[in-house]
């Protein structure tokens, strides 16, 4: 009787997470209220140079991530003034969970428990109450012989681990890495080639009907890069040079 009994109340507790992270992934796309987005530096190399750069961070410098949300939702016929809000929150002084390079989907789960933990318990103290999407920023020295780990969005738990540059050169570069593991958080899934980094046509092209195709002017957010040729593809400079495309934008849901 007694295990019956904890058997309903496991999968009543499972059943109400389950319901929670599913409304909160329906509200986080349904583009009638603002997100709330919260970056936390974080000096990754130990660096003075890291140090230096965090210790003059103001939020003004990722304000270009909601003038670009604004503008591309309005593009599909969205009228919120402010969909996403930034907000730089305080140092973190630990460092993510790290996953292997060779990994499989036990593994990859397991990671992803663990990172969720993590944020929630280095972030929390700070957090009243919690924002709606979390942004961990691991900044590097800038280095021609230093080249950042792949950065990460998860849709569950809505967290994000970004690897960026302490430079001011590198802001712009750094807020077109934001706002893509950002739209990971809502569910936009990559665009481009996992080896070459190449965008995918057409999904991954901001003009996939430009003729000729190459070269192209602009980027498609999740497709990371602008597609010079068949072979060569450059990160755009700043959120100036990159869009939201079709199926992107019906993956976070601006359109059916």
């Amino acid at each position: 009787m007694f295990k019956a009994f904890r058997i309903t109340v496991l999968l009543l507790i499972l059943f109400f997470v389950a319901f929670g992270t599913w409304l909160t992934q329906a509200r986080s796309t349904d583009w009638n209220n603002s997100l709330w987005v919260k970056v936390y530096p974080i000096n990754a190399d130990g660096s003075d140079t890291s140090q230096e750069y965090i210790d003059r961070l103001k939020i003004e410098d990722f304000t270009d991530i909601e003038s670009f949300i604004t503008q591309e939702i309005g593009k599909y016929g969205h009228t919120l003034a402010r969909p996403v809000r930034m907000e730089l929150g305080r140092q973190i002084h630990e460092q993510p969970p790290v996953i292997g390079d060779n990994t499989n989907p036990l593994d990859i789960a397991i990671w992803s428990l663990k990172m969720r933990w993590w944020a929630g318990d280095v972030a929390g103290p700070q957090d009243k109450p919690d924002p709606d999407v979390r942004i961990f920023i691991r900044y590097h020295a800038p280095s021609g012989q230093i080249v950042l780990e792949n950065s990460v969005g998860l849709q569950k738990g809505m967290v994000g681990i970004v690897n960026a540059y302490a430079g001011r050169r590198e802001a712009s570069v750094n807020n077109v890495i934001i706002a893509h593991e950002f739209l990971h958080t809502l569910g936009a899934t990559d665009k481009y080639e996992p080896g070459s980094g190449q965008p995918e046509f057409p999904q991954g092209f901001a003009e996939p009907d430009r003729k000729p195709l190459y070269p192209q002017t602009l980027a498609e957010i999740m497709g990371g890069r602008i597609a010079l040729s068949k072979f060569d593809a450059i990160v755009p400079k700043s959120l100036n040079y990159v869009i939201i495309g079709d199926e992107t934008a019906r993956e976070i849901r601006l359109i059916d």
